[in-house]
């Protein structure tokens, strides 16, 4: 009889590429994807902790569960994740009803579970060299993993304590991988790491980039993410000459402040960043530039604040993520001194993403009457008669589904632009 697993991801790409290697871990086990949670056989919460809300909506899914396992006796809880290696046997205390906890670098030993509870959640030194069955999500875009954990310590940040220090691939195993994809009609591939700056096995991040540049069949290569100060002018001007290398980064900034940056542990101040910035879009004119900003961290005052909006000013990002800061357990801004008010958190967030949302939907009409080359992933979400692809530059571009199908490569002639994507029409090349 057919085994069903219900995985219900939260967090980054990270976790959802984790999601797919755990899909075909349990596949060779005999198990098949469901939707429905009442459904299934197993169901797995593949937690994020990188801020509280994340992990108050986790706790809140777990509990809304603990009926299925009071109906069925037989159904296996696992929580796999950053959570499961933050909190480990705690989570029994939490949730009687959960069966096995394993943590990011254990996905390998979901082949393996016994009966009775189990906490699995040991640094794993071969993680780096033992690649996993993946089961993708996608046919058109695949994610691949070229190094596991970090050694910024950054002092907000729990994913060196949740995923461990970094370990790089071998490039001779990213390449098969992708290749490999290939193959199988992939067309862009999403190169994941913490820093993918910092990825260093025989080969350094550009000559692995270069490598994967000559691969046949895959029209895109995309990485997340880069840290600021890893960022290379030899990467830069890799980006301009490859011409499969996509032109978007992700650049976190954080905050404009130095004295922020400092206390977060930045290891590069504003002017530093602003230099990478200006040579970057030196380099490569139309680069699409977006970041992450912290609104709140302790001990930001008032000239830290407009530090970061002078500076979204003048940066100009194409889209940032914007948070407030979400103290993490075990982190050393945990109990760094000067904690800001939730209320003050929430009103310097606004005005962020207010600010923001101004640049990004000016920037994005700028593009009316250009045309640009997207790769279409599938039908909108939010309309089924219309078609959705992304811009090299990573922009969303909706379409009207005409003859075209997932994985087509189209130039568009953008006719509207708007704050969170773009439209238009597709035209002859």
């Amino acid at each position: 009889m057919e085994k069903l697993v219900y995985i219900h991801t939260f967090g980054c790409q990270m976790n959802v590429h984790d999601s797919e290697k755990m899909l075909g871990v349990l596949e060779g086990k005999g198990y098949k994807k469901t939707d429905h949670p009442s459904k299934a056989d197993l169901i797995i919460f593949n937690t994020c902790s990188i801020r509280k809300k994340a992990e108050q909506k986790f706790y809140s899914e777990l509990g809304r569960i603990k009926f299925y396992k009071k109906r069925r006796k037989d159904l296996k809880i696992i929580v796999a994740g950053c959570i499961a290696q933050q909190e480990g046997e705690n989570i029994f205390k939490k949730a009687p009803h959960v069966d096995f906890i394993i943590g990011p670098q254990n996905i390998y030993s979901l082949a393996y579970l016994k009966n009775g509870k189990q906490v699995l959640i040991e640094d794993n030194p071969d993680i780096a060299s033992s690649d996993l069955p993946v089961k993708r999500n996608n046919d058109v875009s695949a994610w691949v993993t070229i190094m596991y954990g970090c050694n910024n310590y950054c002092s907000y940040c729990v994913v060196p304590y949740t995923r461990g220090k970094e370990r790089s691939r071998p490039a001779e195993n990213i390449y098969k991988e992708i290749v490999e994809l290939a193959e199988q009609g992939y067309r862009e591939i999403t190169l994941l790491g913490q820093n993918v700056n910092s990825y260093y096995s025989d080969i350094n991040f550009t000559q692995l980039l270069r490598k994967i540049n000559q691969i046949e069949g895959i029209e895109r290569i995309r990485f997340v993410t880069s840290h600021p100060k890893d960022l290379s002018e030899d990467l830069i001007f890799s980006m301009q000459e490859l011409d499969k290398v996509c032109e978007h980064i992700h650049l976190p900034l954080q905050s404009g402040s130095d004295e922020i940056l400092q206390r977060m542990n930045r290891k590069y101040s504003f002017k530093d960043y602003m230099g990478k910035v200006n040579l970057l879009r030196k380099v490569i004119p139309d680069i699409s530039i977006t970041s992450d900003i912290i609104a709140g961290f302790p001990g930001e005052n008032e000239k830290d604040h407009l530090a970061t909006l002078k500076a979204l000013k003048e940066i100009e990002f194409d889209g940032i993520f914007a948070f407030k800061f979400s103290s993490r357990p075990g982190t050393k801004a945990e109990k760094m001194d000067n904690q800001i008010s939730e209320d003050i958190k929430s009103e310097r967030l606004s005005e962020i993403l207010v600010l923001q949302d101004t640049i990004t939907e000016r920037k994005n009409k700028s593009l009316e009457g250009t045309v640009q080359e997207i790769l279409i992933e599938g039908f909108d979400e939010h309309n089924i008669n219309k078609l959705s692809g992304r811009t090299r530059t990573n922009k969303i571009v909706t379409i009207d589904s005409q003859n075209f199908k997932q994985g087509d490569l189209i130039n568009v002639l953008i006719t509207k632009g708007r704050k969170h994507s773009l439209e238009g029409n597709p035209v002859n090349k």
